[in-house]
């Protein structure tokens, strides 16, 4: 799977149902490229397309539940593979992983708020 399937995958997963127009901003795509990677993970079954029921003419792409599956599954192998990593690091280095972690979640909480801001 693509680094971009698996990115349009995780922001369904967080955003919910979205236009095809706003998955490629969101991603950084052309609109006829992220049509045509909808199409692919349609075919695979994880995603598909609804209408919105607040506007009859617009269409949403949902995550199916083997799409969601699918980032449940791929956020867990991330987790253990940092397991597996931190558990080679020395007790020192793992009290300063610790106490670098508020300052990460911050990071974090500012880049979610900077794609907020950028989605609208």
């Amino acid at each position: 799977m693509s680094l971009t399937s698996a990115a349009t995958l995780a922001t369904l997963d967080k955003t919910g149902p979205r236009r095809i127009t706003d998955l490629a901003v969101a991603e950084g795509v052309t609109q006829p490229a992220m049509t045509v990677l909808v199409r692919v993970m349609e075919e695979s079954g994880l995603v598909e397309r609804k209408g919105d029921p607040s506007d009859k003419r617009v269409t949403l792409v949902c995550l199916t539940e083997a799409g969601a599956s699918y980032v449940r599954t791929r956020g867990q192998a991330g987790v253990d593979a940092y397991a597996r990593l931190i558990d080679e690091l020395t007790g020192d280095e793992v009290e300063a992983l610790a106490a670098a972690l508020p300052a990460l979640l911050h990071l974090a909480e500012l880049e979610s708020h900077a794609r907020e801001e950028s989605d609208r």
